[in-house]
């Protein structure tokens, strides 16, 4: 397995590999306004660069359940000093993680190599062609309905296939924009618009989600359903259990993992892997 981003090829065949989590934001769910200036993001980015982060994802709006949405304005202001700082002294993939084109394309020119949109690429109509002009790789998540409504009432007849249908549409109508089906990873949106039984349905059935062989990237780190499953009222307190669910995952052929603890996530996987004969 292998995914084509901004002109480099990500091996997916043997070992995964870790996006780390940067929210720039005053507001996010585990880390808001703890890294919302340049120099208190750039330690964090430094620190899980340290770590092994292959990967940072870069966010300058909060998607937690009833966030409200920010301006385009200010999303551009909170992201692109980070990425053009970022650009300047590592060589290492930057995604953003955003839902507006003009956001999106503004990352682009600033060095970004990754477009992660928790829409699906639908929030916006000019997403799809800002992307299409580029060759960044695409995160393409699902979400039922938006932050400030996802967890009034998420429904569902049956959530993997009602996912994995939204997934082949959505690369039936990428490739036909002319985005090369090499550059497109899905993301179920753990959280986003479901129920814990939705999601630990998801998380066992993570092997039948992803479309024609494409790769997958899970995102559970420290999400508040694990707050129904052991006590762990804190974010903070959810790292080890994120750890566990990224190391089951990886059993079922999941190779990338977007998390804050890059040190803990990795580590499962390594270990994992040996286990596996994937040393």
């Amino acid at each position: 397995m292998i995914w084509k981003v901004n002109g480099k090829v990500v091996d997916l065949s043997r070992r995964a590999q870790v996006m780390g989590i940067l929210n720039v934001t005053p507001d996010s769910f585990s880390d808001g306004g703890c890294f919302d200036d340049i120099e208190k993001a750039m330690v964090q980015a430094r620190e899980m660069i340290q770590q092994g982060a292959w990967m940072i994802d870069i966010g300058g709006e909060s998607t937690r359940p009833g966030a409200a949405e920010v301006s385009e304005v200010e999303e551009l202001k909170r992201t692109i000093p980070v990425i053009e700082l970022l650009k300047r002294e590592w060589d290492g993939l930057i995604s953003i993680d955003t839902k507006k084109a003009g956001v999106a394309e503004a990352a682009i020119l600033a060095g970004v190599d990754i477009v992660n949109d928790v829409s699906g690429l639908t929030a916006d109509p000019e997403m799809i062609s800002v992307c299409a002009k580029s060759d960044c790789g695409l995160v393409v998540m699902h979400m039922q309905g938006s932050p400030e409504t996802m967890q009034k009432n998420p429904t569902y007849h049956e959530v993997v296939s009602e996912i994995r249908a939204f997934f082949e549409e959505r690369l039936a109508t990428l490739i036909a924009a002319g985005i090369h089906k090499e550059r497109i990873c899905f993301d179920p949106g753990i959280g986003f618009g479901k129920t814990l039984d939705h999601n630990l349905t998801l998380l066992k059935h993570l092997d039948q989600l992803a479309p024609d062989g494409q790769p997958l990237l899970l995102g559970v780190s420290r999400k508040s359903f694990f707050a129904r499953l052991i006590d762990a009222p804190q974010p903070t307190d959810r790292d080890s259990a994120t750890a566990a669910v990224t190391a089951l995952a990886r059993q079922q052929g999941i190779m990338l993992h977007r998390v804050h603890d890059v040190k803990g996530n990795l580590d499962a996987l390594r270990v994992c892997e040996g286990m596996m004969g994937e040393i």
